[in-house]
Parts: structure tokens; C-alpha cells; sequence
């Protein structure tokens, strides 16, 4: 029974992290604790654990996601490597910190984590685009199907600095970063929001494999429970990144909004309570 919850758990994940960005982390942590301890289906399901299973569940959402946005030519490679250098000693030292955390004491950081991000994605719509990145960084030019240009860039030091702190939240609590980064590159760097999406999935791919390789050196791997997710992310992820071609994620979005509001609060009561 767990499989088969693992494996829907890790298709809402692929499709809902492929489809705004967010690399899908931020529905597998949460839901596979539940099921495995407050449920009890996965007794021997630690918080380490967890971050390993979607780490590398991330690798797989990251590269189908990226192949599909390959095809739309809305994959800035230049940007996701930079992005992608500066978040290496993030990582690495998120995934080293993570070794120490008791349940409790994940739950209540992993939940403030949650309502920051609920609060990034409430205000993201309201915040008006700062030029300052662009006009004293380096500038890059897309133009897309419709013939819209757009003009966006970015200080490479600053650009470093924040993917730096990405990378650590991504190692510690096994999130993708896309969820932090997406609003960064529309409101700060000034991407178009399709080319921030698929660069974000791109970077949580290369991240990823970074990110396994040092949850799999402390151990934190539990390769029994990839079987279900691997498959089940990798389709949901495909499922995303089509869709995203289709389809507005306003209404998506709220509704990750409430639900990362909730989670973060009920996370954040249980680290206090235990």
C-alpha cells in the first residue's frame, strides 16, 4: 500500500513541480512523513531519509522536465550553470547540517521554510519587478513565439550569494530551490516567466545530482522507496512541463499557497509538541 501511495505522491510531485517551478520536493517531504509517521506505513522513515528519497527523486523531475523545455527553447543553459555553481557549497553544506536534525527539530525549521515560501508566492503577483539587477548586471535578450522581446540580467556576485543560500535549504531539507528562485529571476532578474520556470527545473536537475551525491555519502538514501517515486516523478514531471506550455498556474499557485500555509503551520506545531 505504501508504493502505491509513494508512487501518486511522487506524480502530484513531478507534476506540480514541473509545472510552476519548483522541482517538487516541497510535496514529496511533507506527504511522505505523514504517510510514514504519522500514519505509520514507513515506520523506519527518518527525516534524513526523506531528504535523500526526494533529492534523488529531483534528478528525475529536473531532467524530464528539462528535456521538455529543451524542445521550447526556453532553457537559459548559461544562467541554470551559473545559478547551478553557486548553489554547490550551498548544497554540500545543507546536506552535512541535515545529519544532525532530530524529527522535531525538521518539523519546526521545515515549517517556518514552508509559510516563507507560502508568504514568497502570496506576494510574488504584488511585487513590482526591481531594474537595479538588470541595469547593473549582465544582460541577456529572449524573444519568444509571439515575438515579444524581453530584456533581463543579473550581477554574477549577487546571483552567487542567493543561489548560495538556495543550495542550502535545497540540502537540508531536500527541496528543489525552484520555489525559491523563480521569484527571484521575475522580480528581481526580470525573466520571462516560462524561461524562469524551465531554467529553474534546469538547475534543480544539476543541483540534484550534487545534492544525492552527498545525501548518499552520509547515507540518507533509502533505495527501496525510489522504485515507486522515480517512475511516478518522472511522468508527473513530463505531464508538468507540458501542461505549463497550455496552461496560466495562477489558480495552481494559490492553491500551493494555502497548501504550503497549512503544512508549514501543522509542521511547526508538531516540532513544538514533541
Amino acid at each position: 500500500m505504501e508504493f502505491i501511495l509513494l508512487v501518486i505522491i511522487a506524480l502530484l510531485a513531478g507534476l506540480i513541480g514541473s509545472l510552476v517551478g519548483l522541482g517538487g520536493g516541497i510535496v514529496l517531504v511533507p506527504a511522505t512523513l505523514y504517510i510514514g509517521l504519522n500514519l505509520g506505513m514507513i515506520p523506519d522513515i527518518t527525516p534524513q531519509k526523506v531528504v535523500g528519497l526526494s533529492v534523488v527523486m529531483m534528478i528525475f523531475t529536473g531532467l524530464a522536465s528539462t528535456l521538455s523545455y529543451m524542445k521550447s527553447k526556453t532553457v537559459d543553459y548559461k544562467s541554470g550553470f551559473i545559478f547551478f555553481l553557486g548553489s554547490i557549497p550551498g548544497t554540500i553544506l545543507g546536506a552535512w547540517v541535515n545529519k544532525g536534525l532530530d524529527l522535531p527539530s525538521f518539523n519546526l525549521y521545515f515549517g517556518i521554510l514552508l509559510i516563507i515560501l507560502s508568504i514568497i508566492l502570496l506576494v510574488r503577483d504584488k511585487l513590482k519587478p526591481v531594474k537595479w539587477f538588470v541595469k547593473n548586471g549582465t544582460q541577456q535578450e529572449f524573444t519568444d513565439s509571439e515575438g515579444n522581446t524581453f530584456i533581463y540580467g543579473y550581477p554574477i556576485w549577487f546571483a552567487f550569494i542567493l543561489t548560495f543560500g538556495i543550495g542550502f535549504a535545497s540540502g537540508l531539507f531536500g527541496i528543489g530551490g525552484g520555489s525559491m528562485i523563480v521569484p527571484a529571476m521575475i522580480i528581481l532578474f526580470l525573466f520571462p516567466p516560462h524561461v524562469a520556470v524551465a531554467t529553474s527545473m534546469f538547475m534543480v536537475f544539476l543541483t540534484s545530482i550534487v545534492n544525492s551525491s552527498s545525501h548518499i555519502y552520509f547515507g540518507h538514501v533509502p533505495w527501496l522507496y525510489t522504485i515507486p517515486v522515480i517512475p511516478g516523478a518522472y511522468i508527473g514531471a513530463k505531464l508538468g512541463a507540458a501542461l505549463n506550455k497550455r496552461i496560466k498556474s495562477d489558480t495552481l499557485v494559490l492553491a500551493l499557497r494555502i497548501i504550503l500555509l497549512l503544512l508549514g503551520i501543522r509542521s511547526i506545531i508538531e516540532g513544538i509538541l514533541a
